[in-house]
């Protein structure tokens, strides 16, 4: 075995000592339930991960993650989560992260066959499409590859208010809300969007309503 694999194994030990060491019964708890707050639908990325940019313990945040944070309500893997999140565990906020500098993205920004990753990246490719005028109008390329992986966020966090489980529990108890993240790799610094759905959702609405009732999935500070 390479030494790097083995020093896993020595740096759980000594994470398991230093949490028994706070707390006798953390293992105890940790193991009966987990309740948390959060579901956080980020990138695959190792430079990028949940617990640490956010600070979190552990049992605080329900994580899913893929390349380019992507919500395609045909993969089961990151509907499934969706749903367990809302219906069993009751979060309160889903929060989809990207970040700059993502690769994902940035292949998709580029015409070349990438094989099994061409049907991935096409879910990309579509958000391009939605805001070629926009991301065509940008001349500093870095600031169009900026602009596409926050114009992904938001495309993918409409995908998310798009799924009947979300909507229904909306209805509610007003809950989840849904949250457009970019985690700057750069500065360290995680960046909310902000994004208005009431203004983008007002004319398509209706056309993803599966419920029959009123519904905006907005930014609130519950």
């Amino acid at each position: 075995m390479s030494q790097s694999y083995e020093v896993i194994f020595e740096n759980n030990k000594k994470w398991v000592e230093s949490k028994v060491a706070e707390d006798p019964n953390f293992f105890k708890e940790l193991a009966k339930t987990q309740h948390p707050e959060f579901l956080y639908i980020g990138c695959s990325d190792s430079r990028a991960t949940a617990e640490e940019l956010m600070g979190a313990k552990p049992g605080e945040v329900f994580v899913h993650r893929n390349i380019a944070n992507v919500v395609n309500t045909l993969d089961m893997s990151s509907t499934a989560v969706i749903q367990y999140a809302v219906e069993h565990l009751k979060v309160k906020h889903i929060i989809v992260c990207g970040h700059y500098n993502c690769g994902g993205v940035k292949a998709a920004m580029t015409p070349q066959d990438l094989g099994l990753l061409n049907p991935w990246l096409r879910n990309i490719r579509d958000v391009y499409r939605l805001h070629q005028v926009e991301l065509d109008s940008i001349e500093d390329e870095n600031k169009r590859y900026d602009r596409l992986v926050e114009l992904n966020v938001q495309e993918q966090c409409i995908n998310v208010i798009k799924m009947a489980c979300v909507q229904e529990r909306y209805i509610l108890e007003e809950q989840p809300i849904v949250h457009g993240w970019v985690f700057d790799l750069r500065t360290g610094k995680i960046i909310d969007l902000e994004i208005d759905f009431e203004k983008i959702l007002k004319d398509i609405q209706k056309i993803y309503n599966l419920t029959g009732s009123d519904w905006v999935m907005s930014r609130k500070t519950k």
